[in-house]
């Protein structure tokens, strides 16, 4: 696959997390670590299939650092993502949360013939400017406050281990991708640990919420993450970094498009600078 096709592919995983969130709402009362065991279970079978059909479970024998870097990055992410929410504001800890398409972009100057330039800077930082503005409109920011001082430090820490997972997945490429199907089902049985331990299981509730929750372990969860280990491991990883500041924006759309939220200035705002932010990153 040549790095433009690739690049391409990890485009499709960005659009397909853009609606994590409609396809959530849609989940009901599901609590988080029961969602994630449910929709990367799902996500791995999907993979699982994909891998039979292809070259075989063979592929699963992997080195173990291969398996610390695809679980640790697939379960650490979301492990200290729900953490940061629990302890945390949800505005601000997501704020922080989300500076890992900027450490991507920073993170790729250490990869083999990285070639950073200002415009990758200056178009990432523009587009986290946008998902600031997207924030602050929605009226959820509240200001840093120290009592929260444990969940910022995990939405930091999930920040950088999702982009260390990404930029470092091309130190992987011997991997196949199909192997991810591995880490997702071993992401599964953690998340599922973690259900037991700390949640109180409540199923979905209809057909309708079990059609989200597979719909979610498909897309955003299952075919997102194989597309994006294509691209992060073949493609632009820099223009790919600056390109994931898209997801929320697209993702506030979508939910305006459906009826759930309303059309706004500082949506508008946060829409020109990230689309402006990957136009300065792009331009040679």
């Amino acid at each position: 696959m040549s790095p433009a096709s690739a690049t391409r592919t990890g485009l499709l995983a960005i659009l397909l997390w853009a609606t994590l969130a409609v396809l959530t709402a849609g989940t009901g009362k599901v609590p988080a670590f029961l969602l994630t065991a449910l929709t990367f279970a799902i996500g791995g079978m999907v993979g699982i299939a994909a891998t039979l059909a292809g070259p075989g479970l063979c592929v699963l024998r992997q080195r173990p650092l291969a398996w610390v870097h695809g679980v640790g990055g697939l379960f650490g992410y979301h492990f200290l993502y729900f953490t940061a929410l629990k302890w945390a504001p949800p505005a601000e800890a997501g704020l922080i949360a989300y500076l890992w398409p900027l450490l991507i972009v920073l993170l790729s100057a250490f990869l083999p013939g990285g070639g950073l330039r200002r415009a990758h800077v200056v178009g990432a930082l523009m587009g986290f400017a946008g998902t600031v503005v997207l924030l602050v409109g929605k009226g959820g920011f509240s200001g840093v406050e120290m009592r929260y001082a444990p969940g910022y430090l995990s939405a930091f820490a999930c920040a950088f281990i999702w982009s260390s997972y990404s930029v470092a997945s091309r130190h992987f490429a011997d991997v196949p991708t199909h192997a991810v199907a591995g880490f997702c089902l071993a992401t599964a049985v953690l998340a599922g640990l973690c259900h037991l331990a700390w949640e109180e299981t409540v199923w979905p509730a209809g057909a309708l919420e079990w059609a989200a929750v597979v719909a979610l372990g498909v897309g955003p969860v299952g075919l997102a993450f194989y597309a994006w280990d294509i691209g992060m491991k073949r493609g632009d990883v820099r223009l790919l970094g600056v390109s994931s500041y898209a997801a929320p924006v697209l993702s506030t759309l979508l939910l305006v498009a459906v009826g759930v939220a309303a059309p706004t200035f500082s949506l508008a705002l946060a829409c020109a600078l990230i689309v402006g932010g990957a136009f300065v990153a792009t331009r040679r």
